[in-house]
């Protein structure tokens, strides 16, 4: 049986990559792509603009939310959507911080 050794590394390296993962497919990135244009959206519109099906659209969008990235809620049978914009850019700030302390650092070619 394998062992996780993530708790091994630093919380911010561990919440870094739990924020990669959330954003680690394609579709992932259109969906945002998608909800920061509309700026709010209901999932069967997000449905429309991509080749993915409900079901698909709806784990990707389980994924971003669980992360935090996205926020929603249900209403009858739709499901409103859009981008938690505070928890996106604190993402984002940290990997610029974080990458940006190694670029510092870094000499290399």
């Amino acid at each position: 049986m394998a062992i996780n050794k993530s708790t091994a590394f630093e919380l911010e390296a561990q919440t870094l990559a739990e924020f990669a993962k959330a954003i680690a497919h394609p579709a992932r990135i259109e969906i945002l792509k998608v909800l920061a244009e509309k700026n709010s959206c209901i999932c069967g519109e997000i449905v429309e603009v991509m080749p993915l099906s409900q079901s698909t659209v709806s784990q990707h969008l389980k994924a971003l939310k669980k992360a935090g990235i996205v926020q929603g809620e249900v209403e009858g049978v739709r499901s409103c959507y859009c981008i938690n914009w505070k928890n996106l850019n604190k993402a984002l700030s940290a990997f610029d911080t974080y990458f940006g302390k190694i670029r510092k650092i870094s000499n290399c070619c």
